[in-house]
């Protein structure tokens, strides 16, 4: 098996529940359920039509150790086959499929000091070094040890309030109330091996590399997996009310490349405990860039995330899959003096984490990557044609 393919799974992979979605193009052109057992991939569509039909089982953790299916051959060709510039069937998609798909900002200090960058920056990339140490001076860089919602964050609300700094940013990040948006539309997502987009119009923008959760439709966190939230810090540098046209476009939004379900081996503390490493690879200039980020830095339990989304307030019949956060927003001079990272078309982003294995994208303009065509109506029309 190359590294590449050794990377993408979890270190202990034998073990590991792994199930998610390929594209098959026989017997019928479309999506199929699967799971990895053993080094292999089985087509188990015949005994569940979904994902979130399967997340919402109370035996899911049975039902995938033991469900028998079609066998699609081993796990490393499906991966090389999404690898390819042209993907050969069967690929992989992205591992959900009807859930909403929602992200939460701001849980992270420094994603948080960054944030409140773009906006007094206007976006300009130019004006980030000088404000970050201007903020840097005001208020620190560790408010990570700031319990949202506290006394101890309101009272720093009202100094920073007295002094001038305030932000919107600052009222999601140290405030009692999460942020929570729309990342994308069910089955719009791309999975392994893909193009992300970036809109064209964008000139100052970075991958978000998360852990996110699979949450059924009782708001139970079933299961995890990556994903990278593309963001454009200058469409939203420019106004907060701009975030739909920053989050959210073609291809904008990567999951995978499998969902692993929670068992006695691998829970939510397996998750508050991460570290999801990020590796950028610039095609046209020898760039790279390598970080980590720990998971135990988040300021907002991943539990507590689910419920400021999930509840009384607001249901999700078909479940959500949902972006916990990052701590990443490179900040490395690419093209030139304080002019920080931007992506260039066709960097490879890979994000990963020992438990979860390794998400790998390519990058390019959302313009002229494939339309978004398979949409509920398309997979209505699917799923009658296999009867």
């Amino acid at each position: 098996m190359s590294h590449t393919m050794t990377f993408a799974l979890p270190e202990d992979a034998d073990q590991a529940l792994l199930v998610g979605r390929v594209w098959r193009d026989a017997p019928h052109q479309g999506p199929a359920l699967v799971v990895v057992r053993r080094g292999r991939v089985l087509d188990i569509t015949a005994s569940g039509t979904c994902m979130a039909d399967l997340l919402d089982r109370d035996d899911a953790v049975a039902f995938v150790a033991s469900v028998e299916g079609e066998d699609l051959g081993p796990v490393e060709g499906l991966l090389a086959n999404s690898l390819r510039d042209t993907p050969e069937a069967p690929y992989l998609l992205a591992p959900c499929d009807v859930q909403a798909i929602k992200a939460c900002g701001v849980t992270f200090a420094v994603s948080l000091v960054e944030r409140v960058i773009e906006e007094q920056a206007g976006g300009d990339p130019a004006r980030a070094g000088e404000l970050r140490e201007e903020l840097q001076g005001l208020i620190g860089d560790d408010l990570s040890r700031i319990v949202p919602g506290s006394e101890a964050a309101m009272a720093l609300k009202a100094e920073l309030q007295a002094r001038g700094a305030w932000s919107q940013y600052m009222e999601v990040g140290i405030g009692p109330d999460a942020e929570v948006f729309t990342k994308a539309q069910p089955l719009s997502a791309v999975g392994f091996g893909r193009g992300v987009g970036l809109h064209p119009a964008s000139e100052w923008n970075n991958p978000e590399p998360e852990i996110v959760l699979a949450v059924d439709a009782a708001g139970r966190a079933k299961g995890a997996t990556l994903g990278n939230d593309v963001n454009l810090r200058d469409v939203e540098g420019r106004s907060a009310l701009l975030l739909g046209k920053a989050k959210d476009n073609n291809a904008s939004c990567s999951l995978g490349p499998f969902i692993r379900l929670f068992d006695e081996r691998f829970t939510l503390d397996t998750v508050r405990q991460a570290r999801v490493s990020l590796r950028i690879e610039g095609a046209d200039d020898d760039f790279m860039l390598e970080d980590v980020s720990d998971m135990a830095e988040i300021s907002r339990d991943p539990l507590d995330l689910v419920r400021q989304t999930l509840g009384a307030h607001h249901q999700y019949p078909d479940g959500v899959m949902l972006f916990l956060g990052t701590m990443f927003s490179p900040i490395q001079d690419r093209d030139g003096a304080d002019q920080g990272f931007t992506h260039h078309v066709d960097d490879r982003v890979t994000i990963a984490t020992p438990a979860l294995g390794a998400l790998v994208n390519r990058v390019d303009r959302s313009d002229r990557l494939p339309p978004w065509t398979f949409g509920i109506r398309q997979w209505l029309a699917f799923q009658a044609r296999r009867g």
